[in-house]
Order: structure tokens, then C-alpha cells, then sequence
């Protein structure tokens, strides 16, 4: 889960496909094919949007109709975003790498043994599984080759 600890972000709102699946608020998410998706450890930086903030569940009243959901989309560089290490050990030493989102398919946490696509910025050690995140995402993320 990505949760803002400092840093100016604001709420837009961004179509999701009908049935698109569960998504957890606090998930990061990017757009495919002109709507909302879970971000995985493949999906390359400047397509993140920001972070969910509407759960999206099966049982939903709306579930099976496209519709519009709330991201916390970052404003200025250096948001930071304290994150669940969910794959590795956060160490003080990683204070300044860069790591991938995990294999799994929810956007709700970092890699720390992959550094492919450098989604997370480590700039804190709060625990040998948490930590504070700057994300290189969207329009300031890495340009595509």
C-alpha cells in the first residue's frame, strides 16, 4: 500500500473498463488502453498514474460498468510515499536506490531485489520492510527509449 507521507499531490478522477477486476485503494495504477489498470514490475514508469483511492471490489453496485475512479496523482517532484517492502530486506544501506514494484499483479509494493524498471526511490529506512518511496512515474519518469 502507498500511502503519502509528504509532498503536494491532488484527486483526478480516470476511467476504469467494466469488470476490470479488484483493486485495493492505496494500489498504484496506469493506464492501459485508455483506462485503469494495476501497475506490475512490467509495466514501464510513464504510463503510472499515481495511487488509488477508491477500492474496487467484485460485489461493487457498479462493478460491471465502466466508470470513473479518484487517483492521488503526484504534483511536484520528491512526493514521498511510505511503502510495504513486500519481496527483499530494506536495509539503512538502501537509502538512495532505486527499486521495482513486486511480481505480484496489485501495485501494492516494492521489490527490493529488482532494479529493472526503477519505480521507487528509496529516501528512507523506516524497517527491513517498509520505507519511504519518492516514485519516478508519469511525465517526470524515465523517457521512453
Amino acid at each position: 500500500m502507498f500511502i503519502r507521507r509528504k509532498g503536494k499531490t491532488v484527486t483526478r478522477w480516470f476511467p476504469v473498463a467494466a469488470s476490470a477486476g479488484a483493486m485495493a485503494a492505496g494500489s498504484l495504477v496506469a493506464f492501459s488502453s485508455g483506462t485503469l489498470v494495476l501497475a506490475t514490475n512490467t509495466v514501464d514508469s510513464f504510463y503510472i498514474v499515481g495511487v488509488l483511492r477508491k477500492a474496487v471490489t467484485t460485489a461493487d453496485d457498479d462493478y460491471a460498468t465502466a466508470r470513473l475512479l479518484p487517483v492521488e496523482v503526484p504534483v511536484e517532484k520528491y512526493v514521498e510515499w511510505e511503502v510495504d517492502v513486500k519481496v527483499g530486506t530494506l536495509v539503512a544501506s538502501s537509502v538512495g536506490l532505486y527499486f521495482d514494484l513486486t511480481t505480484a499483479d496489485d501495485g501494492s509494493g516494492v521489490d527490493q531485489s529488482a532494479s529493472a524498471l526503477d519505480i521507487c526511490w528509496c529516501v528512507g529506512y523506516i524497517s527491513a520492510t517498509k520505507g519511504l518511496f519518492v516514485l519516478n512515474v508519469g511525465a517526470d519518469g524515465k523517457i521512453k527509449a
